[in-house]
């Protein structure tokens, strides 16, 4: 094994030296340019053999922009699903996958104001965040309190500020609400449980996959199995159901969100984590999926006075152009952080050349928190 874990390693030295090779032949890299940097590259849509590390140009900051000495990286489910191809509109290949990441200011483009070179920051990133270096517009970009480390950073904005914007922008949670989130043990799950826990009276009711129960049991206030029937289980506990669905699932789950909301509560499709369910696109699962999803009749909401929404942050933030409302959002979750009422769940830290086993690690949905790709970090040998 430990034979195998050496070969693996020269083999990684090998693809990066190749790949930097055949970008040097494409004009991309010249021979001998200094100003370049290891990059995670997605060839093309599929499985994870379209996943390498390679060498690119390193990028300049741009009017507005700021460049960024990358620290670690948030690796979130819709990069699975950017790396099947399985969104709208995906962009063209190759590409550097990543909306997220946490460093250091390393220059500053035109007219840029409010950073120093040297800032701890975490950024969002429209792609190109798994990367050592990344440019982002200063809108994406908010400096860290001192004693939270990179790690943490990465893992911060796109959960935390999906629960933030989905419990209290979009569904209003208030004192003695209840909510059901799928997922409990993931990133936005353990966002969400935190959350909650700063309102008074707020009842949780979460799904996760059994082995997790013991480590996540304390955020939630009633854990279910994933595969059991949790509309039974909920309605036993609360015979009215819940005023807040939050759903990552898609698929039947939007049918058994809706018939548990209570009279004015609100359903939230924020994923759709089951047309996943395999190594690469499966038009048949991505059907079947979409045909389990409960048609919904408007004259039924009015009759039954339920609200049901959608929440996709990336298209709020680089479609919509809510940067300032994000910017606010961000400012009262590091005020709740520095008061010690949150505080990211990092699960693993990974190299960059191990990010297909970090990617299986989310589909096996064996994370509890966030699973973090640390540019410094060495690949961990294979041994006996």
């Amino acid at each position: 094994m430990a034979k195998e874990g050496a070969e693996r390693a020269e083999e990684t030295e090998q693809m990066i030296e190749k790949e930097g090779g055949r970008e040097g032949a494409e004009g991309s890299l010249r021979a001998g340019d200094a100003k370049e940097m290891r990059a995670v590259v997605l060839s093309g849509f599929g499985g994870l053999n379209k996943l390498r590390v390679c060498r690119r140009a390193m990028p300049e900051p741009q009017e507005g922009e700021l460049k960024i000495r990358v620290k670690a990286c948030g690796l979130n489910f819709i990069d699975l699903m950017v790396r099947q191809g399985n969104i709208d509109n995906p962009p063209k290949t190759p590409l550097v996958p990543g909306f997220e990441c946490s460093g250091i200011v390393e220059a500053l483009g035109d007219s840029v104001k409010g950073f120093e070179i040297g800032d701890r920051v975490m950024a969002f990133v429209n792609y190109n965040a798994w990367a050592e270096v990344v440019c982002t517009p200063v809108e994406f970009v908010y400096k860290i309190p001192d004693d939270m480390s990179f790690s943490e950073a990465a893992a911060f904005p796109m959960n935390f500020v999906t629960a933030y914007m989905m419990l209290f922008e979009v569904a209003n949670l208030r004192e003695g609400m209840s909510v059901l989130v799928h997922s409990a043990g993931g990133g936005v799950g353990q966002a969400v449980a935190q959350l909650c826990s700063t309102v008074p009276n707020v009842t949780v009711f979460g799904t996760a996959s059994s082995f997790k129960h013991e480590a996540i049991k304390d955020s939630v206030t009633h854990l279910f199995d994933r595969n059991a029937d949790y509309v039974q289980e909920v309605k036993r506990i609360s015979t009215d159901g819940v005023d807040i669905v939050l759903d990552c699932l898609c698929g039947e789950n939007t049918g058994k969100g809706l018939s548990l909301l209570k009279p004015l509560g609100t359903y939230i499709l924020y994923g759709s984590s089951n047309m996943v369910t395999g190594e690469t696109k499966s038009f048949f699962s991505f059907a079947k999926s979409w045909w389990q999803v409960e048609k919904v009749n408007p004259i039924k909401l009015y009759e039954e006075n339920k609200v049901i929404a959608g929440f996709s942050l990336l298209n709020l933030l680089f479609k919509q152009n809510r940067g300032g409302l994000i910017k606010s959002v961000v400012d009262k979750l590091l005020n709740l952080y520095n008061n010690k009422k949150i505080k990211p769940v990092v699960d693993s830290l990974w190299a960059l050349e191990e990010v297909k086993e970090a990617m299986q690690r989310i589909h096996d949905r064996g994370n509890i928190g966030k699973l973090i790709l640390d540019v410094e970090k060495a690949p961990t040998p294979l041994v006996s």
